[in-house]
């Protein structure tokens, strides 16, 4: 699974940034989502539009911001504006993208960042909570996951519903009264690229990335996850994508760490 030329988290950021296209809209958060994104504004998508939870919409991004409200997210942006008007775009349907994560997701797409444990009250663990992630999984075209993969966050079922994905199955979202068309649309972790079937709206294998195998995939999901008999393989990161990342993007290493022989001989 590891490779030397780069670590996972260098390799998870690359394919997120892979699926922001230009002139696309995405709403972002810190750490990992703003590194995509800004990683596709300096390669593939330099017309990509950055909206972050606290109002920047529309920077060029000098350096990492360390919060959604961090003075550099407005940095040669088109506006300067609220929560309000961000979430006022997102329930017009104008967002494109939105990066989400959680403790937990299950096989239909829905997140807990709430807690951990059967009881409310007195939970095992109490999480931060939804902040702007309900609101935006629920209205946005395509929500996006970025997380690591193991049993205790793909389980079979969520201790707590604090994001809607496809909730039950086929149909489900739209009884709920979101708008068709909006949901899941990829995971990306450390072992493979997923999206979600058509049909029964469950989580399914796109890729597996280098040295990883489909029964490794199935030993840390704890539901069922359909794999092709013959999976595809990731593209892996090209040096001009990582020597961005590196360079540019994520310098001082908050998002991206360390772990890979090349990177930090390069840096040496």
């Amino acid at each position: 699974m590891s490779n030397p030329e780069y670590n996972a988290m260098e390799l998870m950021i690359c394919l997120a940034s892979r699926l922001l296209e230009n002139g696309a809209i995405v709403a972002v958060g810190t750490g990992v989502p703003c590194a995509a994104a800004m990683l596709a504004q300096k390669t593939n998508a330099p017309g990509l539009v950055i909206m972050f939870e606290a109002g920047g919409v529309a920077p060029q991004l000098p350096t990492m911001p360390i919060s959604v409200g961090d003075s550099r997210t407005f940095h040669r942006g088109l506006m300067a504006t609220s929560m309000c008007d961000v979430m006022e775009t997102a329930t017009r349907g104008m967002i494109d993208y939105a990066f989400l994560g959680g403790a937990q997701i299950d096989s239909y797409g829905n997140l807990n960042s709430t807690m951990i444990g059967h009881n409310y009250n007195t939970p095992r663990v109490r999480l931060p909570g939804s902040g702007g992630a309900n609101d935006l999984a629920s209205l946005c075209w395509r929500v996006i996951v970025v997380t690591n993969h193991d049993r205790q966050r793909f389980v079979d079922r969520l201790d707590f519903v604090t994001t809607p994905g496809y909730l039950t199955g086929p149909g489900a979202r739209e009884a709920a009264g979101l708008p068709p068309g909006t949901g899941p649309y990829r995971v990306i972790t450390d072992l493979a690229v997923m999206g979600y079937n058509a049909v029964t709206c469950r989580m399914e294998v796109l890729s597996l990335h280098e040295g990883v195998s489909p029964a490794l995939v199935r030993e840390r999901t704890g539901f069922e996850i359909e794999i092709p008999d013959i999976a595809s393989r990731t593209t892996p990161p090209t040096a001009h994508e990582l020597e961005i990342l590196r360079t540019q993007v994520d310098p001082h290493r908050y998002v991206i760490g360390r772990g890979s022989k090349a990177r930090d001989e390069s840096a040496a």
